[in-house]
């Protein structure tokens, strides 16, 4: 019998790339997105079904959810969706550090909560979610999108202890930069005082210097949903896994001392 993918934030990037591979693969996907009827390719497959969800809203997350399960036997929901907020912090309204965290952190929370009772009456289960090297080191101009991706890190290593009573997993994804669209997908805030930072991080992360394409990524979310392990982080792209394993072997301090220096020689 073919198994089930749920997949939020679905319409562009590693959520649409990660929704054909798996159809490719015969599973059938929940592709979710915020506006459906805007999507004209994952429609055309005959194993996906497309259902509305925007991540901030409590009430849309119990319904589509509700409306996925009806459909049949569920066995691996993928939080993918997000963006990333970036710019200097006193740049930053209270509006936007809001929206960053509500989408980024308790968008994958809330829609984790809202299929754990499903999971656990059927003893098995699989959350995967989109993750990134962010929520493993921090990063210039970009604290309340590493503040989220930090988030999700710690959430999901103590709620992996609870799921374990009930056979469910939870793994997370830890890609570098990804050949999506960075910039389309991203929100900008600038401050004069921090210009001369914020061009020279951005320069270092334009989408001509991505190391992985959203296939290779969509092939490490299937490798997690099908390898067998209880692995809880699945570090990607030759990008993150050079500079974590930096990290981990210099220290904290001399990695932070190293990004400076990157910087500096802009």
């Amino acid at each position: 019998m073919a198994k089930t993918i749920f997949i939020t934030g679905a319409s562009a990037g590693i959520g649409k790339a990660t929704a054909k591979l798996f159809a490719a693969k015969d599973w059938h996907v929940i592709a979710t997105m915020r506006k459906p009827a805007n999507e004209n390719e994952l429609n055309e497959l005959a194993n996906v079904t497309l259902l509305p969800l925007d991540v901030t809203d409590r009430e849309q997350i119990n319904e589509t959810t509700q409306k996925a399960l009806a459909l049949g036997p569920i066995d691996v929901v993928f939080n993918n969706a997000g963006y990333a907020l970036l710019g200097a912090l006193e740049a930053i309204g209270d509006d936007e550090l809001v929206r960053q965290m509500d989408t980024n952190f308790l968008g994958v929370v809330r829609v984790t909560q809202a299929f754990i009772p499903y999971f656990r009456q059927q003893k098995a289960g699989l959350f995967i979610t989109t993750g990134s090297s962010a929520g493993l080191m921090g990063f210039p101009i970009s604290s309340m999108y590493d503040a989220s991706k930090w988030a999700l890190e710690g959430w999901s290593e103590s709620l992996s202890y609870e799921l374990a009573e009930f056979g469910i997993g939870i793994k997370t994804i830890e890609p570098g930069l990804v050949a999506t669209e960075i910039g389309d997908r991203s929100i900008f805030a600038s401050h004069p005082a921090y210009e001369a930072l914020m061009n020279k991080f951005m320069a270092l992360v334009t989408p001509d210097k991505a190391v992985s394409t959203a296939e290779q990524i969509a092939q490490v979310v299937y490798g997690a949903a099908t390898d067998g392990t209880t692995n809880l982080r699945y570090v990607c792209g030759d990008d993150a896994k050079a500079l974590y394993a930096q990290r981990l072997a210099v220290g904290d301090e001399a990695f932070r001392e190293g990004m400076k220096q990157m910087l500096a020689d802009v």
